[in-house]
């Protein structure tokens, strides 16, 4: 079963051409070495330069800085992906720069720009967002990583975690205190991983395994002042730009890996025979799957809706923060009966649905818990 997808602008000829693309491109090279990728921790940096080359890493970013398209073909490009055999774990690892690059495209100097954006989409750099602390957590505006101004330099002293692609990454864009407490003091620097005093350590994970993940330690990492990003005091404002498109980055990622198990667990059902039957003839199977295809489809009308609504400029805080948790609560319930239809072989290390059970369970997590998005829901709907 395929989704049925709506004549709209996700459909486009365009938008049709560019899912035969990713399509191609994930069949020839991800799916043959995703196993692979899986048990090392981590994807080739080749795959970036690949992609970089097929122009997928500039989808979403500004013409000025090398991209093309917009935020919408980006989602295009992470469903298909997903759909034809990646995963989650994939796009993370891979298109991390959606999420480490964008504030220096939009806010950082051209020759910021020419450093760091431009050989990225490229595929030639990697880079990384480091906000979140080993004590901070959710609360952005307490990080306590300090960038003292001496001279043409930042000196940068503290440390960040759960950093994507932080193993690989040749550059941070890092969210550093330069002023007094609370948010105004915060501004992005963006420090190379090769500076003296950065340190590294890798993270393993529950899910996601091909997508590496680190902390990374500054020990007075001298960062040249001409790295920063915008004016000082200017960081919590850019990350806050860019929380609405990552929610719903991960809101997409969900309501299609739930579509991915749904297709998964039909041609499952139909293949395997139990007492001289196809699984699909047994009524409770047949209806779970009902309700499967019914759950990943509502998440994927509605993300869709507030997606077109978000790109064309509309005030959708609410709904960004409702999207991501109806597009979480459907492709958890979706992967964990995937699994379970899918008995023994569910459980085995290397089956699709099994990966996806276990990279799901971040969705709920990163860009912002949903406990966190209900209560932005709860704020707005008057309830302070």
């Amino acid at each position: 079963m395929t989704a049925t997808v709506a004549r709209s602008e996700w459909d486009t000829e365009e938008r049709r051409e560019l899912r035969a693309l990713v399509r191609r491109f994930t069949e020839r090279e991800i799916v043959p070495s995703l196993a692979e990728w899986e048990d090392a921790g981590a994807m080739p940096r080749a795959l970036h330069r690949r992609a970089g080359e097929l122009g997928l890493l500039s989808l979403g970013f500004p013409e000025a800085a090398g991209g093309e398209g917009g935020h919408l073909d980006s989602a295009v490009a992470t469903e298909e992906l997903i759909l034809a055999g990646g995963s989650s774990g994939v796009v993370a690892g891979l298109f991390t720069h959606g999420i480490a690059a964008p504030h220096i495209a939009l806010h950082g100097s051209p020759e910021l720009v020419d450093r760091f954006v431009r050989p990225t989409l490229r595929g030639e750099l990697i880079g990384s967002l480091g906000i979140t602390e080993p004590g901070t957590g959710s609360d952005v505006a307490g990080i306590t990583t300090r960038a003292v101004r001496d001279g043409d330099d930042y000196v940068v002293t503290g440390a960040k975690t759960f950093i994507t692609s932080g193993t690989r990454a040749d550059f941070v864009t890092t969210a550093v205190r330069t002023g007094g407490p609370g948010h105004r003091g915060i501004s992005l620097l963006v420090i190379e991983t090769d500076r003296p005093g950065v340190h590294r350590t890798a993270l393993r994970k529950m899910g996601w395994h091909c997508s590496d993940t680190a902390t990374i330690s500054l020990d007075e990492v001298r960062v040249p002042a001409s790295n920063l990003v915008g004016a000082e005091g200017s960081g919590f404002r850019q990350i806050m730009e860019r929380f609405g498109s990552e929610r719903l980055s991960l809101a997409v990622q969900a309501y299609a890996t739930a579509q991915r198990c749904v297709e998964l667990t039909i041609a499952w059902a139909t293949q395997r025979e139990t007492f001289g039957a196809p699984l699909s003839t047994r009524q409770v199977v047949r209806h779970r799957i009902a309700q499967m295809a019914r759950r990943a489809s509502v998440a994927r009308v509605y993300v869709r809706d507030v997606f077109e609504r978000w790109e064309a400029g509309e005030d959708v805080v609410t709904e960004l923060a409702m999207a991501k948790n109806q597009a979480v609560e459907a492709c958890d319930w979706v992967v964990n009966e995937a699994v379970q239809l899918h008995g023994g072989a569910g459980y085995l290390h290397g089956v699709e649905v099994e990966r996806h059970y276990r990279d799901a369970r971040i969705l709920g997590i990163g860009g912002g818990t949903n406990e966190i998005m209900d209560e932005v829901i709860a704020s707005r709907l008057g309830l302070d």
